[in-house]
């Protein structure tokens, strides 16, 4: 198994294990502090806040995207911000405090140029190293022969 692979074993063991527990003992102080029914009338209204969010800022990027296509240029900036979106809207569905204040740090336009600049970093580092581990066709390799003109 190669490092890379071994450290995206170790992040989905994290999210997977490790962000439920995390979500469930913010639920347990939040109900302490205010009670089971307000905390569980808050999460219904953070999931109605989150799908209005998602809505209107995912109408927002595909409009934009639409409009950079049409306009004839290349739409990282807009395809970034419908990732950014998408993955905003998976954290705002899943039950919790923690997931959905990160999926409203993502979808907020106030926020979004940070998130924007650390996926534009992820994905360049990414291709780098790709091309990098890469072999280039024909390297190393040197083929001794004769050309031979039939015209």
């Amino acid at each position: 198994m190669t490092v890379r692979r071994r450290r995206l074993s170790w992040l989905l063991l994290l999210a997977f294990l490790v962000v439920p527990v995390i979500e469930i003992y913010v639920l347990i102080q939040v109900g302490q502090v205010i009670g089971a029914l307000p905390t569980i009338l808050l999460l219904i209204a953070d999931s109605i806040f989150g799908a209005w969010l998602m809505k209107r800022e995912g109408a927002r990027a595909w409009a934009a995207l639409r409009e950079a296509i049409a306009g004839g240029r290349m739409p990282h900036r807009e395809l970034a911000d419908g990732v950014l979106v998408v993955l905003a809207g998976a954290l705002m569905l899943s039950p919790g405090f923690v997931t959905d204040v990160f999926g409203v740090l993502l979808i907020l336009p106030f926020t979004r140029p940070l998130f924007r600049r650390l996926l534009a970093a992820l994905v360049q580092r990414r291709l780098i190293a790709g091309a990098a581990s890469r072999p280039t066709r024909g390297a190393g390799q040197v083929i001794t022969g004769e050309v031979i003109d039939k015209g």
